[in-house]
């Protein structure tokens, strides 16, 4: 276990996505705080996976649309780890109801905006400071979705945070290239997690019997996971407010 080990906090690291991403950042040399909101054994057994691989982790609980939950753990990040490298904004949820945008209600957008949008928004924000008072050439990565520019009327308010999350990207890509700091958005595709579990038998027919993709299959965490690490190990130098596809091809057009 390495003392020298580069930090990286992620967001939503407990369970599918984030944490695929945490346990393949801990094999990749990172000691981690591991975020989640409310599964403290899920986030528990991530921690315990990490310290496997020999490096350090801690979980930390806070719910990122909460002002103080981000206050608090980044604070717990800093006193137990020393320093942040890396921020991973993985945390999101999906509409508690797939409603027609004629019919969506103003909760779930709030709901939907404040924890897919707003509390990454400002969690960047946070420890972009740090890393600039600290002069950390960090890395910012988002985790955003194709529907940041694929129109699903029945998840009007997902689709709305993840575009904002695009322009997140950009902006804060933008504004902390002076101080070395690059800021990446990763946006991931149908992805096998519990998430899209409700909807597995729709995105079955889609992939394996009407060509949704260019490359047939489902895409897992681990793919996610792997983007990730090309950019914590520092394998795109020389690019920033870059758009990373895990996808299967999902973003071509095709005639």
């Amino acid at each position: 276990m390495s003392k020298a080990n580069r930090i990286a906090l992620v967001t939503g690291g407990s369970r599918g996505i984030g944490r695929a991403i945490s346990i393949s950042l801990g094999k990749s040399g990172y000691d981690l705080a591991v975020n989640y909101a409310r599964n403290n054994a899920a986030a528990e057994e991530v921690v315990t996976a990490i310290h496997a691989t020999g490096a350090r982790a801690i979980a930390v609980q806070g719910d990122i649309s909460v002002d103080a939950d981000r206050q608090h753990i980044v604070d717990r990040t800093l006193h137990e780890l020393g320093r942040i490298d890396l921020l991973v904004n993985n945390a999101g949820i999906a509409p508690e109801v797939r409603a027609d945008i004629l019919d969506a209600s103003e909760e779930s957008f709030d709901r939907l905006i404040d924890v897919n949008l707003k509390g990454p928004y400002f969690l960047t924000q946070r420890v972009a400071k740090i890393m600039i008072d600290r002069q950390i050439a960090g890395r910012i990565v988002t985790i955003s979705s194709v529907s940041a520019f694929t129109a699903s009327v029945n998840r009007g308010d997902y689709c709305i945070a993840k575009a904002g999350l695009s322009m997140m990207t950009q902006l804060y890509a933008a504004r902390l290239a002076l101080h070395g700091i690059g800021v990446y958005e990763i946006r991931p595709g149908v992805i096998e997690t519990d998430m899209t579990g409700p909807v597995k038998a729709k995105y079955d027919k889609l992939i394996f019997e009407n060509d949704l993709t260019p490359i047939t299959r489902w895409g897992t965490p681990d793919d996610v996971a792997r983007a990730v690490i090309a950019i914590a190990t520092d394998l795109l130098p020389f690019s920033t407010g870059e758009v990373i596809n895990v996808d299967g091809g999902f973003h071509m057009r095709r005639l």
